[in-house]
């Protein structure tokens, strides 16, 4: 048995969650270790849906043009009639970019093609993933994880300071720290599967028997493949056959369409649908992200942006510990993303519950875009001032003039693994520079301006107001120059201010 040496983070699970977590601390400079137990990459769509917040999360790691080149946008969906007509609306309501959201809707892009841009990111930052490589078991003690580890060529141990399960819905980690995972099977088993097939057009996503949970099928063309992505309800009990023939006889004896043909399989699952919680996220040095702390049905495309809004709190917290902020800091990841798992798994079932009524239109909450952490112990609010956007809430974009003549946006200046202060009309810096924080003033004469208007309309700023953004787009704090202490005290236990370098990153 081989023993490794020491690294910060281990993460088990290379899926979407996984990957957003490894490139976000790829690009903090912390060593880690990203094993997945498949042999090979996740091959199937299950997770196509992209939402306005995850766009905005992909634009920050660097890969959201690639992500949107990947695939494409929703088509509209056509409602098939017993006579043969059929009518044909949109699944979400449509809305023009604005300068505060400038991403305003889904993408649909296959699971596969997103992991896919991730892994590439991540070699582009001198990481892989470690396919073919399990974790068959694991300790914790006041120092850290020793992990056995079990791949291509053979055992071993490792020893890391934080362990992140990321492995999905039967998570070893999770059941490994004797987490409770309670919810409720919803009384639905479905297939989905990516099929070659011939009879459909691809301008429209194609659903028949809207609302029958016995004979409903939906057939959606997968935006960046020649494939088209299969769902129909199916009895819950007996052996589900996922064969391009069978698949076939499903389809013709649900729409009586006989010029509907299946000539292959891509990927196909048959599964129960579930909505679940785990009891925590984070017992000691070890935490669960993803399909590992909650599953969702399908309905609303909320499971796979949750999950990647998991890792991107979880990452800048765990690098800023390991760097010399208090162990405290990680305690956050949890009480700001469990109760956003568990209102997402209300609309997902709520959406589902819609669905068995024949409605399927979506509304601007699987956007994610009104998501914040008001009642977080980073949301530092000292003067209690009203506003139209508080501590907690995300961080608007808006466009923005600089000094030299070029345009910016207020997402450039957040975009990297730091904080951003920015001062509105201010007439010096109410601290001084240092590492982790960039420091702007927008106003006239300065460094940029708000020509425009738009940072004001979105933040409702007063001469003289500064506000503090954390690294992951949320406001973390609007202060003014009596603040000064406050803000120092804050930045200190967040790891900007007075941190210590760690020992162990890349």
């Amino acid at each position: 048995m081989k023993a490794q040496n020491p690294v910060a983070v281990l993460i088990c699970g290379a899926g979407t969650s996984g990957l957003t977590l490894a490139v976000d601390l790829a690009r903090r400079g912390v060593a880690f270790r990203i094993i997945e137990k498949m042999d090979q990459p996740f091959a199937g769509s299950r997770g196509k849906g992209i939402q306005p917040r995850t766009q905005e999360v992909f634009a920050d790691l660097g890969v959201l043009d690639r992500v949107v080149a990947a695939g494409g946008i929703y088509p509209s969906m056509r409602e098939y009639r017993a006579d043969g007509t059929w009518i044909e609306k949109d699944m979400a309501e449509r809305h023009d970019p604005t300068p505060a959201e400038p991403y305003q809707i889904a993408l649909m892009v296959p699971q596969f093609l997103t992991e896919r841009v991730l892994r590439e990111r991540l070699a582009e930052l001198g990481h892989r993933v470690e396919f073919g490589t399990e974790l068959v078991g694991f300790e914790q003690d006041e120092k850290g994880v020793t992990a056995r580890l079990v791949g291509p060529d053979g055992e071993e141990t490792l020893t890391a300071r934080y362990l992140v399960g990321a492995d999905g819905g039967r998570s070893f980690v999770r059941r490994t720290l004797g987490v409770e995972f309670p919810g409720k099977t919803l009384g639905v088993r479905a297939i989905v599967a990516d099929v070659a097939l011939t009879g459909l057009g691809r301008d429209a996503w194609h659903q028949f028997n809207d609302g029958d949970m016995q004979r409903m099928v939906a057939i959606c063309p997968l935006a960046g493949t020649d494939l088209f992505q299969l769902q129909a309800p199916i009895p819950p009990e007996g052996e589900a056959d996922l064969s391009a023939k069978a698949l076939e006889g499903m389809i013709l004896d649900r729409t009586g369409r006989s010029d509907i043909r299946v000539h292959s399989v891509a990927w196909a699952s048959a599964y129960a649908m579930n909505a679940r919680l785990a009891e925590c996220y984070r017992v000691g040095r070890a935490f669960l992200v993803g399909d590992a702390a909650h599953i969702h049905p399908p309905t609303g495309g909320q499971g796979l942006n949750t999950s990647v809004q998991d890792a991107w709190n979880l990452g800048w917290k765990l690098a800023a510990v390991l760097h010399g902020a208090p162990d405290g800091l990680l305690d956050t990841y949890e009480a700001e993303r469990r109760p956003v798992a568990e209102a997402m798994l209300g609309l997902a079932t709520g959406l589902l519950d819609a669905m068995k009524r024949g409605m399927t239109r979506r509304g601007r909450e699987t956007r994610q875009l009104d998501i914040g952490y008001p009642e977080s112990p980073l949301a530092l609010d000292p003067s209690g001032r009203p506003g139209i956007l508080l501590a907690g809430d995300r961080a608007p974009d808006a466009p923005l003039r600089g000094a030299a003549g070029l345009s910016r946006r207020l997402f450039d200046l957040f975009s990297g693994p730091h904080w951003t202060l920015i001062g509105f009309e201010a007439e010096r810096d109410i601290i001084a520079p240092r590492g982790g924080l960039h420091i702007h003033r927008v106003g006239p004469g300065q460094e940029l301006e708000d020509e425009d208007g738009h940072l004001h309309a979105a933040y409702g700023l007063a001469p003289g107001e500064w506000v503090l953004v954390r690294p992951d787009g949320y406001v973390a704090a609007i202060v003014s120059m009596q603040d000064v202490a406050l803000l120092e005290s804050f930045l200190a236990e967040v790891g900007v201010a007075g941190a210590r370098s760690g020992d162990l990153k890349s």
